[in-house]
């Protein structure tokens, strides 16, 4: 079965997703036209040096509430379900199995991890399985990635000049964008204190985290303690 259209993929551990993840997703969706999104939650990240906080049950959920509203937007169980490290290169090559083409296909990530692609599983044929797009992020502008990666060069491309029929050989796409300065990091940082994450991740999100005392979470969506003190 083919498939028709643009999509968009953002992998990652999404330990947990907060709006830095899902204001690249939107950059990129609105740079390039992108029909759907796929978020990906991985199983076994190969660059974390540590497993993740919370159990691929929590992660998958946190991914489906965070995007709840968000047309077009679904979470794929792919990468939870497969053993083995989570490697994008196997995740791309099942959705070319599933009727996308590579030219189809838009893998969204942040320039600090695209500092770092030299590194990933299957390297340099992985840029052949879809578009990379790569997104602004705080700390890491386009140009500090791009030049960190000087060979790749005559990869790369502006929104505009990826051509509109899905023809064509793949590019790496550099999207300007202001994403909010969030990671995943300060996030349980605070819950570990009983800081507030409001401003951080969807209320959603937070809700669930609580709940579940997740990342040693205390308290409810305002920092208090179970006592109502802050």
């Amino acid at each position: 079965m083919s498939h028709a259209g643009r999509l968009g993929i953002l992998g990652g551990t999404f330990d947990p997703i907060h709006f830095g993840h899902l204001d690249a997703a939107d950059a990129a969706r609105a740079a390039l036209a992108l029909d759907e999104m796929l978020l990906v939650p991985a199983h076994d990240p190969p660059h974390r040096s540590v497993d993740p906080r919370a159990t691929t049950y929590h992660r998958f959920a946190l991914v489906s509430l965070a995007i709840a509203d968000r047309e077009g937007y679904r979470v794929s169980d792919v990468e939870l379900v497969r053993p083995g490290p989570s490697y994008t290169a196997d995740t791309l090559g099942h959705l070319q199995t599933r009727g996308w083409r590579a030219s189809q296909l838009f893998f969204i990530l942040g320039t600090d991890a695209f500092t770092e692609i030299a590194t990933w599983h299957a390297f340099p044929g992985l840029l052949d399985l879809a578009h990379f797009v790569v997104i602004a992020r705080p700390g890491t502008t386009i140009e500090q990635a791009t030049d960190r990666v000087q060979t790749l060069r005559p990869r790369v491309c502006v929104p505009a000049d990826v051509p509109g029929d899905a023809t064509g050989p793949t590019r790496i796409v550099l999207v300007e964008a202001r994403t909010r300065d969030v990671s995943s990091t300060v996030i349980r940082r605070r819950l570990a204190t009983a800081e507030p994450i409001d401003d951080l991740v969807p209320a959603s999100v937070a809700r669930h985290i609580l709940t579940h005392r997740l990342y040693g979470a205390v308290g409810n969506l305002h920092g208090k303690n179970d006592r109502g003190e802050r």
